[in-house]
């Protein structure tokens, strides 16, 4: 309610800096680093941190002329069963923007390619334990290209279907959809299309883009 808005005039105010002190790497693979950081604390105290470094995503909201979000039906390890997502990928490529990652992702999942985008929201995945952030676009004007060679992965078995986008909305509320990147933008792609909501240019700045694991990988 107009008047009820919260006082962020103590934002900036000057606070405690968690510095690090010390910090070393637990393990470096291909996909995350596991760093464990010493940090000063507020009391004057020193805690652990255990800190996951990823290269960061993009992931999309692709929806077709009949206001359909393609979605796929992939095998996720970690959880051992199959989740309806986005298509999406990783930033893996330094030299890469964002949108063209993206661009490149929509055209390897599913085949196709897009004439409008624009973006939707960033998510930082867990920020408790990992600098893993996704950032979600929305893409419109849909077309088929080749989709390329399938590599042997997950992605061999990979499943790829059309919802409405108010089906998709119902099956994030149901907890069908669980998947982070696929349920904020969903909710978003919802509330741009409903709500008339303006969403943001691609180039928008992006202060979480996680950069340390990339800088090891150089």
């Amino acid at each position: 309610m107009p008047g009820n808005e919260p006082d962020l005039s103590t934002l900036d105010d000057p606070r405690h800096e968690f510095r690090a002190v010390e910090s070393r790497d637990a393990y470096l693979g291909r996909v995350i680093a596991l760093r464990v950081d010493r940090v000063n604390m507020p009391g004057g105290g020193v805690a652990t941190r255990e800190v996951v470094e990823h290269h960061g995503a993009v992931a999309i909201v692709a929806l077709d002329d009949d206001s359909r979000v393609v979605m796929i039906h992939q095998y996720r390890h970690p959880l051992a069963r199959r989740l309806w997502e986005l298509p999406a990928g990783l930033l893996d490529e330094p030299e890469e923007s964002p949108v063209e990652a993206a661009r490149r992702e929509l055209a390897e999942e599913v085949g196709l390619a897009a004439e409008e985008w624009s973006l939707l929201v960033d998510v930082a995945a867990s920020p408790g334990f990992t600098d893993e952030s996704v950032r979600v676009f929305l893409a419109r004007g849909l077309s088929v290209v080749d989709r390329g060679v399938i590599e042997d992965s997950e992605e061999a078995d990979l499943r790829v279907a059309r919802f409405p986008l108010a089906d998709a909305v119902r099956m994030v509320l149901a907890g069908e959809i669980v998947n982070a990147s696929a349920v904020a933008g969903l909710l978003a792609a919802h509330t741009v299309l409903v709500g008339n909501v303006p969403p943001r240019p691609v180039d928008a700045p992006w202060p979480d883009r996680p950069t340390r694991f990339a800088r090891r990988r150089r």
